[in-house]
């Protein structure tokens, strides 16, 4: 709990930052502009890295900036500064103002329809105090603990790239001249371990475990996170390539979801209305198989990917991307929206400066019945994939060719461990391929999938 006087203290910051945001828009329209929007973040972060039981790194750091976007009529220009002085404020809304009257208009620029603005109600889960109520030893002792969890789980295990914990809050306002006023704040903290195994002078190799939440009390423990670091970094020795095949391919959750990401990129509004997007033009139809349902959920309690409004003061939502293989929604900010003759999805996202892009919220394929172990033990003859390097899909085409590792599998179990091979295909038939989904949706992020199975897939090797 907080006392009295922190209490008193962190609400008369909180009032100090959403007045300093509404001076700032009253400032700028008072200058000229037809409209105008202040973003004010603060926020403080810590870090520390410890290698071998020492202390590698250490950072504890705070820091607060403000963003200002003014428009007049359809021109629009932007300024940010960290500098909350009075002299700061002035150059930042001056220097807005100037810069707009230089820009080119735009017809579908402007903020959002004022019946659109607004935020999603009630405790979202997002901040807990207990982030920051661990001392500097513990955070330390507890990398320390992961690490030495990783390192004792068996004598092959003979370095490491460190243990490391993180902790970070954020205080967010938002203010625009529509009378939108809205605040949040967020909490984070994660723990890993990197351990190296090494059986001899030629075969090293390395893999990782992590635990984030949003709270101290779901994280899970250092000990787990270093024994699980170790496993996963074991089974990946002795690694070697495959001849050319094309197989099944299992997907293990943590690669699964950079498909996710994948499509939340081939569904974004600025790559539709580019014509950027194998997804252009598809809205209504079949782009995958009927096992598959894609949802972003911007106002899930408690999620990496939630807010109560997004970018532009739009209450965030829950939009079925993909139904039963069916495209039903793009994802959307104001700019597309009006440039696709839709409406937005409340996903705007941006930094303290520029005009607002397109994020996810919380971007998950809803999960299957079936236990990744099921799955697996019903492969004759494929590969089992934990790990993608570098990055080669090409959104326009649906090209899809990445350099991957992993566990070869022969008659439902693990083989030998496989490195140095591509697995490719092309997006348009990996989605209508899904042949299995697993029950294992977890998020350890804001995008989320759980074990996939897809069919025809060509892996690369000798």
């Amino acid at each position: 709990m907080l006392s009295a006087d922190v209490a008193t203290r962190t609400s008369k910051v909180e009032t100090d930052l959403k007045e300093l945001a509404r001076d700032v828009v009253r400032r700028a329209t008072a200058g000229g502009a037809t409209a105008a929007e202040a973003v004010v973040h603060d926020g403080s972060e810590f870090s520390t890295v410890v290698r071998l039981g020492e202390v590698e790194t250490l950072k504890e750091a705070g820091s607060h900036a403000m963003g200002l976007r003014v428009f007049f009529g359809k021109r629009a220009a932007s300024t940010h500064t960290s500098d909350f002085s009075a002299e700061g404020v002035r150059q930042l809304v001056e220097g807005a103002l100037a810069l707009a009257k230089l820009t080119s208009e735009d017809p579908h620029a402007g903020l959002p329809e004022p019946d659109l603005l607004g935020f999603v109600s009630g405790d979202l889960q997002l901040y807990f105090d207990d982030v920051y109520s661990l001392p500097t030893e513990e955070r330390i002792a507890r990398a320390r603990r992961a690490e030495a969890a990783a390192l004792s789980a068996d004598p092959r295990i003979r370095n490491s790239e460190g243990g490391s914990f993180d902790a970070a809050n954020n205080h967010k306002v938002m203010v625009n001249s529509l009378g939108f006023a809205g605040e949040y704040k967020t909490s984070y903290c994660s723990l890993a371990a990197v351990p190296v195994a090494q059986v001899d002078d030629r075969s090293m190799q390395r893999d990782f475990w992590f635990t984030v939440a949003r709270t101290l009390r779901k994280l899970e423990s250092p000990e787990h996170v270093g024994r699980v670091a170790a496993e996963r970094t074991l089974r990946r020795l002795g690694a070697r390539k495959v001849k050319t095949a094309r197989v099944p391919v299992i997907f293990d959750p943590m690669v699964a979801r950079s498909l996710l990401d994948t499509i939340a990129q081939a569904v974004n509004g600025d790559a539709i209305y580019r014509g950027a997007s194998f997804l252009a033009g598809k809205l209504g139809q079949r782009i995958a198989g009927e096992n598959i349902t894609v949802i972003d959920d911007g106002a899930m309690p408690g999620g990496f990917g939630t807010s109560p409004f997004d970018d532009e003061g739009v209450p965030t939502q829950r939009t079925t991307v993909i139904e039963r293989g069916i495209l039903k929604s793009y994802l959307l900010n104001t700019y597309t929206a009006r440039k696709l003759g839709l409406k937005t999805t409340g996903n705007a996202a941006r930094g303290l400066a520029g005009n607002p892009g397109i994020s996810s919220g919380n971007f998950f394929l809803q999960p299957g019945t079936r236990s990744p172990r099921k799955i697996i033990a019903d492969l004759r003859q494929g590969l089992y994939v934990t790990e993608f390097l570098g990055f080669g899909v090409n959104l326009v085409t649906g090209d899809y060719s990445r350099g991957a590792s992993g566990l070869w599998i022969e008659n439902g179990e693990p083989a030998f461990p496989v490195e140095e091979i591509t697995v490719a295909g092309n997006l348009r038939d990996m989605l209508h391929n899904i042949s299995e989904i697993g029950s294992d949706l977890e998020f350890r992020g804001s995008t989320a999938a759980p074990t996939l199975r897809i069919e025809g897939m060509t892996v690369a090797g000798e």
